[in-house]
């Protein structure tokens, strides 16, 4: 288990700082299968997971999911034959929050536990 995965997300208000540079530098190393990725001006955490078939990944998604609605913080899913792509941003600030760390770190353990 990683320091982060053992945290709890805490509430993210639209005022709540975003990660800097140097915490990204040192929380993604924490999680080095994800990668921090830019869309529309915001960043995000992303990873891809890969399975057998379309019933793991959603599985897996399901779990995820779960994981999601105990810490009042929700991805972006995307669920295909034989993978699914997660993405983790916090939305109030538009951009990364160490929320989005810390669930990307507890979703690395969902899929170590499969």
């Amino acid at each position: 288990m990683s320091d982060l995965s053992a945290q709890k997300c805490e509430a993210c208000r639209a005022d709540a700082p975003k990660v800097s540079d140097e915490e990204l530098a040192v929380l993604i190393k924490q999680i080095p299968d994800w990668v921090p990725e830019v869309r529309d001006g915001i960043m995000q955490l992303e990873r891809v997971f890969k399975f057998k078939n379309f019933k793991q990944a959603l599985e897996f998604t399901n779990k995820v999911g779960d994981m999601a609605e105990e810490e009042g913080h929700h991805p972006g899913l995307l669920t295909e034959w034989g993978k699914v792509t997660i993405t983790w941003w916090s939305h109030s600030i538009k951009g990364l929050h160490k929320n989005d760390f810390v669930c990307a770190a507890k979703t690395d353990e969902v899929f170590n536990a499969l």
